[in-house]
């Protein structure tokens, strides 16, 4: 089965981490036995808000991104086009990009006869192909922001998604919420397909220390949904009780000083870590290396964060009521929900966590069994090629999950 794959989110010369997980789906996939090749939709102007501050250095990068390249042994084609700024013709990105989309498509048909095309996200890249091959097989994987924010920003915007679907062959969600939302929205053939993460070695016992000195952890982008904020308050709220506790912060992005501001105004600035952004590996030691996983995001539709911790051994705490964690949740022990935008309840599970070594580390084993049993790249791969034989065939009833 040959396979090729679109995505805007991919990693880049400038930005390995941005889509990695679409790149670690394309190898699970491979390794299931799909032969893939990747085209990435490739916009090469810096965002908006460093044009607004003069950055020429991100101008600088994104115009000498390669054509091509190959990671891990799949060949990538970076495809470039024009669209106007993001705030206001996102739902749009799709038509801009669909004319180099449909050139780069049948140079790949020509030395790759592919079977299907699997677009991540329905807007822009589900969308350009809509456009640019509408005779070829569709699959559309969907991550949240189809249904979070795209189809909600404007009704053009949300017209796209629902031809986007209506034309797919199948819709992969990344969790059940997600996957109600895209049936809500005219998709009449979806399956539920986990992302997944490595299963690392049996980790050794973790060696006890003063029980005071404990680390909170968090990855992921710093934006307002992530509430990173409300760890910090939870913080201040510790720190008489828990004098050594720490908090580390991986990843970047536009809330660092208002977040660096929030733990300055409440006492614990020297507590709270900001590590910036790292590779996927030293961001998965991070978070191996700490006592407990702490991220209570809203508009969560899956969170590959929260299993990577898991994955390590380490208990994760995340938000109920949110598609991915109480998914995760229901998977097995390991993740402990809380109500969203409550620091006090946050603090009062935190606390409840770090007060028993004995527990926190036993519901860290089980963290890791969940993990192992449902939400690993292996049986990602299995389930993602599964769902292609599925798309081509015909042979899985509507709104199946997988």
């Amino acid at each position: 089965m040959r396979v090729a794959i679109v995505a805007e989110y991919y990693p880049r010369a400038a930005d390995p981490v941005l889509g990695v997980w679409a790149h670690r789906q394309a190898m699970a996939a491979r390794d299931a036995g799909a032969d893939v090749r990747v085209l990435v939709l490739h916009r090469p102007l810096p965002p908006l808000a460093a044009l607004r501050r003069g950055d020429l250095r991100a101008a600088g990068t994104a115009l000498r991104q390669p054509r091509r390249a190959q990671l891990d042994g799949i060949e990538i084609a970076y495809v470039p086009y024009l669209s106007p700024p993001r705030p206001w013709s996102y739902g749009a990105w799709g038509a801009y990009a669909a004319p180099a989309l449909r050139i780069a498509l049948r140079r790949l048909r020509a030395a790759f006869p592919f079977d299907l095309v699997h677009a991540h996200y329905a807007v822009p890249a589900g969308d350009a192909v809509r456009r640019a091959a509408r005779d070829v097989p569709l699959v559309v994987s969907v991550h949240g922001g189809d249904v979070l924010a795209t189809a909600q920003r404007s009704a053009s915007a949300r017209r796209t998604v629902q031809r986007t679907f209506a034309h797919a062959r199948l819709v992969l969600a990344n969790s059940a919420g997600t996957e109600a939302r895209c049936q809500a929205l005219g998709a009449h053939a979806t399956t539920v397909v986990h992302l997944g993460t490595d299963l690392p070695s049996e980790p050794a016992p973790r060696p006890r220390t003063d029980a005071d000195h404990r680390t909170l952890v968090s990855v992921g982008h710093l934006v307002a949904r992530k509430r990173h904020a409300d760890v910090v308050e939870a913080l201040a709220q510790l720190a008489p009780r828990h004098l050594g506790l720490r908090y580390e912060i991986v990843g970047d992005g536009p809330e660092r000083a208002a977040l660096e501001a929030l733990a300055a105004q409440r006492g614990v600035r020297d507590r709270v870590d900001f590590a910036g952004q790292l590779p996927p590996a030293a961001a998965r030691a991070r978070a191996a290396a700490a006592d407990l996983f702490v991220l209570p995001s809203v508009d969560e539709a899956f969170g590959v964060a929260y299993v990577e911790a898991m994955a390590a051994g380490v208990p994760a705490i995340g938000c109920a009521g949110e598609d991915g964690p109480a998914e995760i949740a229901a998977a097995g022990p390991g993740l402990v929900q809380v109500p969203p935008r409550d620091p006090r309840a946050l603090a009062g599970a935190i606390d409840r966590l770090l007060a028993d070594d004995g527990a926190r580390e036993a519901l860290g084993r089980q963290a890791r069994d969940t993990v192992e049993q449902a939400f690993t790249w292996e049986i990602c791969g299995r389930r993602t090629v599964a769902a292609y034989d599925r798309a081509l065939t015909g042979r899985f009833p509507a709104r199946s999950r997988g």
